[in-house]
């Protein structure tokens, strides 16, 4: 604020009031500036809840578990297959179809 060589160069004295008045006009304006909440769909809030941090690392660990315990399943399938070296290293997709091929074999054996 600059002041006239009419003005004296002291000042301004601020009373409690005016104070109040300010910071209400403050107030008033953040409120007024924000935009009302439009309304989400059930999508958008599925979306927001899913963008937090706390909601992505439960997920993350809720999918190595997920994952460990397909794993578990396949090394446990694969014990079951007969195969020579009884050792080798097998894919999963290995596994499955050594799977359903013992299967078939086993019915096969029954049949006869």
């Amino acid at each position: 604020m600059m002041l006239s060589p009419e003005q004296p160069d002291s000042d301004p004295t601020w009373s409690p009031s005016d104070t109040e008045s300010v910071l209400g006009d403050l107030k008033a304006a953040c409120v007024s500036a924000e935009p009302p909440p439009p309304h989400l769909t059930r999508e958008e809030k599925r979306r927001r809840r899913r963008a937090t941090a706390k909601y992505r690392s439960a997920h993350a660990t809720r999918e190595r578990i997920r994952v460990e315990a397909f794993n578990v399943a396949f090394a446990e399938l694969r014990k079951l297959l007969p195969t020579l070296p009884p050792d080798k290293k097998l894919s999963k997709i290995e596994i499955l179809r050594l799977a359903i091929c013992y299967i078939s074999y086993l019915n096969h054996v029954l049949d006869v």
